[in-house]
């Protein structure tokens, strides 16, 4: 992991097309502004977790047809 130390207004640019940019610091909060390009998702990492456990349920899933003709009985 690269730890760099950034004050309000600094940015730091990842890759070729990813800026981030700390907007704000109050007490231990660090607000932070993220700028990519559409095509390039950016989720909290929280949010991040929670959608790879919901695809790995869904791949585990029984997507026999008579299940999939269940779901739309």
């Amino acid at each position: 992991m690269l730890a760099l130390s950034r004050k309000s207004g600094e940015a730091i640019v990842v890759g070729n097309n990813v800026e981030i940019t700390v907007l704000e610091v109050k007490g231990d909060q660090v607000k932070i502004g993220i700028a990519a390009p559409k095509s390039v998702p950016v989720y909290r990492k929280e949010l991040y977790l929670q959608i790879q456990e919901a695809n790995k349920a869904a791949a585990e899933a029984d997507s026999s047809p008579d299940a999939i003709a269940k779901l739309f009985s």
